[in-house]
């Protein structure tokens, strides 16, 4: 019985440590770590399934920007296909200097932000942040999307999609940055990532 015991506590304090990693902020220097606004083109890629949904490509899709947020979900239909939420930022909203002025956090799909002494306008970062909802394309991608921390740098490649399902739900990306409120997130097929320090 007290092996038994032993067993599970040590099991639940290499559990906790994992989480405590995982969930560890990457500090990064002061200075704009991702200069440059995600890219969207024009595709001509075919709707395709996925978990009984339709996905329709609206455009090609590629970013590298600074992890400000994580949020993963599993209880909501969207997480049918996207179990993580990153909101990123770029251009000053991946500035340590810019970050630390502001408080930032992500629930029920949304991203928010509060900062009591703006460095940058609020328009600024309505244009250089935003929440995205990550569908990954397969499991590998998916574990990477689960291990990017806040401060990590994310490049990412893939789609901003509509998705269709039978009933009738459907759930749609945004196809502009600068955008905010209800219908502003970008729904991302992503196809490739790359997670770095």
């Amino acid at each position: 019985m007290t092996r038994f015991c032993n067993g599970v506590i040590f099991a639940s304090l290499i559990s906790f440590a994992l989480l405590v990693q995982c969930t560890q902020s990457i500090t990064q220097p002061g200075g704009v770590l991702a200069d440059e606004a995600p890219e969207q083109t024009t595709t001509t890629d075919s709707p395709f399934e996925l978990n009984g949904y339709t996905l329709t490509p609206l455009a090609d899709f590629s970013l590298r920007g600074r992890v400000l947020s994580h949020k993963r979900y599993s209880h909501d239909r969207e997480s049918d296909l996207s179990p993580v939420d990153l909101a990123l930022g770029w251009g000053a909203m991946s500035d340590s200097n810019t970050l630390a002025n502001f408080s930032i956090t992500q629930s029920n799909r949304w991203y928010h932000w509060r900062s009591d002494d703006m460095p940058i306008s609020k328009g600024q970062v309505t244009r250089e942040s935003a929440n995205m909802h990550m569908i990954p394309a397969d499991s590998v991608i998916e574990s990477d999307l689960f291990s990017a921390r806040v401060g990590h740098i994310v490049a990412i490649r893939g789609y901003l999609v509509r998705v269709d399902a039978a009933d009738g739900w459907h759930w749609v990306s945004s196809l502009k940055r600068g955008d905010s409120g209800d219908g502003a997130c970008e729904l991302v097929y992503v196809t490739a990532l790359q997670v770095t320090e």
